[in-house]
């Protein structure tokens, strides 16, 4: 995950433990601005990762109950390496395509 989305643009920490994982998402990763909140770019990854057979755990409010977009992961205990490569590609793609919508917005 860290190799593949430590450096990502719009994701401004990746933190948890064992397979609980939480990923912020950030318009700005040098400053770590927030989205504005009326992309709802938290629900967007959700539903661009479902699309793709994945499921993430959105979050909005982050910083201060408004502003501030999150996601999590859970995998179950017995994910296999390769399924844990096709989580993160997925997830990866999930953000790419939401983020590009929203800057589009």
């Amino acid at each position: 995950m860290e190799a593949a989305l430590g450096q990502h643009p719009h994701v401004g920490d990746i933190r948890g433990r064992g397979l609980f994982i939480g990923l912020e998402l950030v318009a700005d990763r040098g400053s770590k601005a927030p989205f504005d909140p009326s992309l709802a770019l938290s629900a967007r990854v959700k539903a661009a990762a479902l699309q793709a057979g994945l499921i993430c755990y959105p979050g909005q409010g982050t910083i201060d109950g408004v502003v501030g977009n999150h996601v999590l992961l859970a995998p179950p205990y017995i994910i296999s390496d390769s399924e844990i490569e096709m989580l993160v590609t997925r997830l990866t793609q999930a953000i790419d395509s939401s983020c590009a919508m929203a800057a589009a917005c």
